[in-house]
């Protein structure tokens, strides 16, 4: 009896081919389940995690700020459970972690510390500081990283116009008005409006000016993506009075301003709104070609691993050859 060794060219071929697709489509689904996300044109500080030297490290020697800043909601972006419930129904996207932790790294989906801290607005601690300052503008750009609906009402205000910016109000460390009331730190600037019929007559029944200036609908319903109306706009609307007198005010289904206030409502810059159009258009067109970077580079990195682990495959087959006995003639 003579042994012939017997291989199956069409069984190596098909493990190469089948282990060079796997791994293909494998690289493609991969590059395309990474998030991508579009570059914060606004946002002035891209470290990366390493260079966060945490709250604690800034409170050693600004004590009194760190104190102050620790009970807050900016302290708390991150822990709050209002925060964690809407997070995991989100999904727990990792999107959210750009406005509420510091130091997020969209590459590697990781961040520094929990919560906004100091970091977040003076950027990455300087080794050299206090020689080395680490300033930062006070103005709407730096809070818009994140607040980005209350700033699109801010700007839509006559405040903007005025150049009356956040911190002109907000105390950012404490996050609390600089005055003692809201109607106090008003007053500062309108002295003249509480002279009036209206203002004088609220006033003595204790409404505040921002119950009616920047009064929003009670929520119904959850925040889409955490933005919700903030009243910044300080434009007074017919929802306003309907929100306390509602037995003497014909409510309907399309609430209208009022006319006096929508007289004052400053002008739209088309310009500047084409501007945003434009910018806009361009950073969807950035994605869509990152998307594509990505794809392609997914194909490419799984066509290389697969050519090693069809070959491997291939190999291993042409190893399992049949042996078959053979009779001389």
């Amino acid at each position: 009896m003579k042994k012939a060794l017997l291989c199956h060219p069409r069984k190596v071929w098909l493990a190469f081919i089948l282990g060079f697709m796997v791994c293909v489509i494998g690289g493609a689904v991969i590059s395309q389940g990474q998030p991508v996300l579009a570059a914060p044109g606004n946002a002035p500080y891209q470290q990366t995690s390493e260079s966060y030297a945490g709250p604690e490290a800034c409170g050693n020697c600004h004590t009194d700020l760190y104190e102050t800043w620790k009970s807050t909601r900016h302290a708390q972006a991150y822990s709050s459970p209002i925060f964690q419930q809407d997070w995991q129904e989100e999904g727990s996207s990792f999107t959210c972690l750009t406005c509420h932790t510091t130091g997020f790294d969209a590459e590697s989906n990781t961040f520094s510390h929990e919560g906004v801290t100091c970091e977040s607005c003076h950027g990455a601690f300087e080794p050299q500081h206090p020689q080395t300052l680490m300033p930062i503008e006070p103005n709407a750009e730096l809070c818009e990283t994140c607040h980005q609906s209350t700033t699109a009402e801010w700007r839509a205000s006559p405040h903007a116009g005025a150049d009356i910016q956040c911190q002109s109000c907000h105390n950012p460390h404490s996050q609390t008005p600089r005055a003692d009331s809201v109607t106090e730190l008003c007053t500062n600037c309108h002295k003249d409006m509480q002279d009036t019929f209206a203002h004088s007559t609220h006033a003595e029944k204790g409404v505040e000016c921002s119950n009616c200036h920047m009064y929003t609908p009670p929520r119904t319903e959850d925040a889409i993506m955490g933005l919700i109306p903030t009243g910044h706009t300080f434009l007074v609307g017919s929802e306003a009075c309907i929100g306390c007198h509602q037995d003497t005010v014909h409510t309907r289904d399309t609430i209208v301003q009022l006319t006096g206030q929508s007289a004052a409502a400053p002008e739209i810059d088309t310009d500047a709104m084409e501007q945003t159009i434009v910018e806009q258009e361009a950073a969807i067109q950035n994605l869509e070609a990152q998307s594509t970077v990505r794809l392609y580079t997914g194909l490419i990195q799984g066509a290389i691993v697969g050519l090693a682990v069809g070959g491997v495959a291939a190999w291993v087959v042409s190893k399992r050859i049949k042996v078959v006995e053979e009779e001389e003639e």
